[in-house]
């Protein structure tokens, strides 16, 4: 079916900009866009409970988001963040 109308194709047109329109409002309401949203779509990760120490300063460590291996270091935030390999940027 070919559309001639000019009213017609302008009513199409512009039921279809709504309904897009509607759907990203969706979104937007909804905090699919939300920058202060930090778990980004992720479920939050399950905690290992136990009793470790920071390999480099010897602070206490009661959870951490993994199993560790018991040949590999393990260390708190702070030696963690000054210990971590660089981000590369893009």
């Amino acid at each position: 079916m070919k559309l001639t109308n000019k009213s017609s194709i302008l009513a199409i047109s512009r039921t279809t900009i709504r309904i897009k329109r509607s759907f990203y409002y969706y979104k937007i309401e909804n905090k699919m866009f939300d920058k202060n949203n930090n778990n980004r779509g992720f479920a939050p990760r399950e905690m290992v409970k136990g009793n470790w120490k920071c390999s480099q300063c010897g602070v206490e460590i009661t959870e951490l988001p993994f199993e560790p291996a018991p040949d590999r270091p393990i260390y708190c935030r702070e030696c963690w963040a000054k210990n971590r390999p660089p981000r590369f940027s893009r």
